[in-house]
């Protein structure tokens, strides 16, 4: 059932932002008006509607009585019938929205970014009484994704506070995401807005100390945000979230300063609960920080980190008999300086790991430049999903053939002019549980290819090949290829136009 919802109290051309007014009519969205002042809102918006209806009907007698024609008569009595029955629908369209049921309106109303859902509870008591609703506040996105100039302008410090005061007992599941604003934005704004929200972001976590958090999520779009706030003041105010919530099970803090001191603030209140951690670009916290909480927290399922906080103790620690079995690992292998040197983790922590945990997803993202691979790929490794986000040599993937069993994904981003034929077969020979591979801005030839998918084509559910990386030989063009592939495949299959991964 679709539901038109008019709002009466605005005026269609009035901005949302100038019907607010002032602060107090903002709190007034929260505080207790009177019964009477709100039960009477319907009845006000269809007095209003009979009086606009009766003003019309009369200037149409006027008109009447002023001389025309009995024709003219007729019409000027037809158009008010006929913005009577349009009134009368428009009357009953507000009173249906007066009296939905509390789940349709919550249901609703979850849709609904903060700002709005306050101009919706100022329209009747029902609508005022769904949006104090406890379920309504377990999950809650913070949205400081918008230009300082329009949403922390039209979103008064005081709107928020009173949210947090009236509603963080019930907050369970919050994230926070916060813009990165391009540079036209900040020139026209005169000010670092993706940092302004980053610093609202902060300001709502060190006030939520009544609030018991399960996940906490602390999103940055494209640029590390928080990364620019006083390391001092993004401490303090995290902590405020770690001392309060007793049974937190999920941290996102991706590109943070979060530090290893705060970690040990973090294990000490929240070890018995904590399943899944997410803290990649993180650059103060160091190995002996992240093992801490692997010692602790026997509970983790999830784990994303960077690979210089990877070390043989950690696996170690994740392995043993206290710890539960690890779902899901993931290393992002990135390069800061061209040249840079990475240690080397020993086959017997990850055999350790595989013998604890035999299921685990090991996700790997390398983002290095050619020279910079050696210390990977010379033993075996367990990982079960690979992406290379730059050129890769046909070296490491010839050593990705025959050191990755437990393949599932790979997807190679660049490789070169080099063909990849035998790398491509190596792969579909000894990487028997390979089931999807994406290659762009590299060659292999369509004999090549067609071999590959004979080998594997079964098992291969997701197969995105970029048109340019196949070359056309004796045995194959590009105009027949797909038919070949196709039928062993078992489904239609054409190469991509632009990378889908």
């Amino acid at each position: 059932m679709v539901v038109s919802v008019r709002r009466p109290l605005l005026a269609p051309q009035t901005p949302m932002v100038q019907c607010v007014g002032s602060v107090h009519e903002l709190k007034r969205t929260f505080l207790v008006s009177a019964p009477a002042e709100r039960s009477t809102s319907a009845t006000n918006i269809r007095r209003g509607l009979q009086a606009d209806r009766m003003k019309r009907v009369l200037q149409g007698d006027e008109q009447e009585d002023g001389g025309g024609t009995s024709g003219g008569s007729q019409e000027s009595l037809k158009r008010p019938c006929k913005q009577t029955r349009e009134e009368d629908s428009e009357e009953e369209e507000a009173s249906r929205c007066e009296y939905l049921p509390q789940e349709i309106l919550l249901h609703i109303f979850q849709y609904l970014p903060l700002l709005d859902r306050a101009y919706a509870s100022q329209v009747c008591r029902g609508w005022n009484q769904a949006f104090h609703m406890p379920e309504l506040w377990r999950c809650f996105e913070f949205e400081l994704n918008q230009p300082a100039s329009s949403y922390l302008k039209a979103t008064h410090p005081d709107l928020i506070k009173q949210i947090i005061k009236r509603h963080s007992k019930h907050l369970q599941y919050v994230s926070f995401k916060v813009r990165m604003e391009s540079e036209k934005e900040r020139k026209q704004c005169g000010v670092d807005s993706s940092r302004e929200s980053a610093e609202a972001a902060c300001n709502i976590l060190s006030q939520l100390v009544n609030c018991s958090l399960k996940t906490l999520g602390l999103i940055s779009t494209a640029r590390p945000s928080f990364m620019e706030l006083p390391k001092s003041h993004f401490i303090s105010a995290l902590t405020v979230v770690f001392v309060n919530s007793k049974s937190l099970s999920s941290l996102k803090i991706d590109d943070t300063p979060v530090d290893d001191p705060s970690l040990k603030v973090l294990v000490a209140n929240n070890s018995d609960t904590l399943r899944l951690l997410k803290m990649s670009s993180c650059p103060h916290v160091s190995p002996a920080g992240i093992l801490c909480v692997a010692d602790q927290c026997h509970g983790l399922r999830e784990l994303a980190l960077n690979y210089h906080l990877l070390s043989d103790e950690l696996l170690i620690a994740l392995s043993s008999e206290r710890h539960v079995h690890l779902e899901h690992l993931r290393i992002d292998v990135v390069s800061e300086n061209p040249g840079q040197q990475f240690h080397t983790i020993k086959k017997s922590s990850w055999d350790a790991m595989v013998r604890h945990s035999p299921k685990f997803n090991l996700v790997m993202y390398f983002f290095l430049y050619e020279d910079e691979f050696g210390p990977f790929f010379r033993d075996e490794i367990p990982v079960t999903h690979l992406y290379f986000g730059r050129s890769v040599s046909k070296d490491v993937l010839g050593r990705v053939g025959l050191n990755c069993p437990r393949l599932v994904e790979l997807v190679v981003c660049a490789n070169g002019l080099r063909p990849l034929d035998e790398e491509l077969i190596r792969i579909a020979q000894r990487c028997t549980q390979l089931s999807a591979i994406g290659l762009g801005e590299c060659e292999v030839s369509c004999s090549a290819f067609v071999e590959f998918v004979k080998m594997c084509g079964d098992r291969l559910t997701q197969l995105s090949i970029m048109e340019d990386v196949l070359v056309p030989d004796h045995r194959y063009g590009l105009d027949d290829i797909h038919w070949e592939v196709s039928k062993h495949l078992g489904r239609v299959w054409f190469p991509d136009m632009m990378p889908t991964w």
